[in-house]
């Protein structure tokens, strides 16, 4: 199996849809804390590898600061 690299949240909805999963609220703080979750259930599952779960934390990071959500 290729790991692609995550590196923009359009890559994170792209994961999490390869397991079924739709986030998606109004407010973007609430849609990154689901994803949060979301992601951490699906690595506590040893669904995602810890590289995946580390790039996509990075990624919602960064999203929060230029949203000012985080």
């Amino acid at each position: 199996m290729i790991n692609k690299s995550i590196t923009t949240f359009k890559d994170i909805q792209d994961l999490l849809l390869k397991f079924g999963c739709f986030v998606y609220f109004k407010d973007d703080s609430e849609t990154i804390e689901m994803i949060e979750y979301e992601l951490k259930s699906l690595y506590k599952s040893n669904l995602i590898t810890k590289e995946q779960y580390i790039q996509c934390k990075y990624v919602l990071i960064e999203r929060g600061k230029a949203n000012g959500t985080k």
